[in-house]
């Protein structure tokens, strides 16, 4: 019986929201029950991509951390055939969430053990942005700046990144900024031009608390990437968008496009762009890719 047990890589963030020693444990007793369990924590930026790229034996691949964290994972990956999970370490935890697992880590890392066991996994597309892979959303424009904002505060003396109502504070302190208008400054190519732009590879593309934010309802998974442009902001426009963003419907005013292969974006001066909540830089082109059943994950 020991034979036959599999063999998992943990790869826990330490620096994460509502990663602590207790939890890990917690994490780590869940998963030994059905597997032998390899704990290796990341050090600094990016290191979790080296830690996915080295686990490429074991059997599966659980990673405990933030959406940072996790989408750090899934650029070290290079098997479609390995299958992984992700256990919510972060304050937001959009991936984990968006599957369907439950928001206390214990819980969901139970819940991932009995997917292990049963060979429960499913084949998801990602999404790939000027070489970087993303897991459930990109974005270039506004949100963008949000999080370059919101990084830019950094970390309380505890360790925590701000919360979901700092977030909302930052975007409403920008619309300020921009006397609640935002005019057309890029063009996606084929479709138009629009004031900013949402890629989605699922329908839920944040969480604000319990709410989930749904900029392309029909986005799921196991299909291409789908995408919201607003064609532009003004103060009469902004609160029907943010209606539709939180109950679910299609925004009007706004281009969108759903199962695409390929995305082009040109923008009229360099803009920030942002994959599952990480800050790529400023660009002025950017190519959204969809990769197609590319990663097996547990549920």
């Amino acid at each position: 019986m020991l034979a036959a047990m599999k063999r998992a890589v943990l790869i826990v963030n330490p620096f994460a929201t509502r990663v602590t020693e207790e939890a890990i444990a917690a994490v780590e007793r869940a998963l030994m029950r059905v597997a032998y369990v390899r704990t290796v924590r990341t050090e600094a930026p990016r290191h979790a991509v080296a830690l996915a790229r080295d686990a490429g034996d074991a059997d599966a691949v659980i990673v405990f951390s933030g959406d940072g964290g996790f989408n750090e994972a899934l650029n070290g990956i290079e098997r479609s055939d390995l299958p992984l999970g992700f256990v919510p370490g972060g304050g937001t935890s959009v991936l984990p969430r968006a599957l369907g697992l439950p928001r206390d880590p214990a819980e969901a890392a139970e819940q991932l053990a009995d997917a292990l066991e049963a060979n429960r996994f499913r084949l998801i597309s990602t999404g790939r942005v000027n070489d970087r892979r993303f897991a459930f959303g990109a974005g270039i424009g506004v949100d963008a700046e949000v999080v370059r904002r919101i990084d830019d505060r950094g970390r309380s003396p505890d360790g925590t990144r701000p919360g979901d109502l700092a977030f909302v504070s930052t975007f409403a302190r920008l619309l300020v900024e921009h006397r609640g208008r935002l005019e057309p400054v890029l063009e996606v190519e084929g479709f138009g031009r629009a004031a900013f732009l949402f890629v989605a590879n699922v329908n839920v593309y944040s969480f604000l608390k319990a709410i989930a934010i749904k900029a392309t309802p029909e986005a799921v998974f196991e299909e291409g990437l789908d995408f919201l442009a607003p064609v532009s902001v003004t103060p009469r426009t902004l609160p029907p968008l943010l209606y539709a963003l939180a109950r679910g419907r299609p925004a009007r005013n706004a281009l969108r496009g759903h199962d695409l292969d390929r995305i082009e974006v040109k923008t009229d001066h360099p803009l920030p762009l942002q994959a599952d909540g990480e800050d790529l830089g400023d660009v002025t082109n950017a190519v959204f890719e969809a990769e197609r059943g590319s990663i097996s994950v547990l549920f």
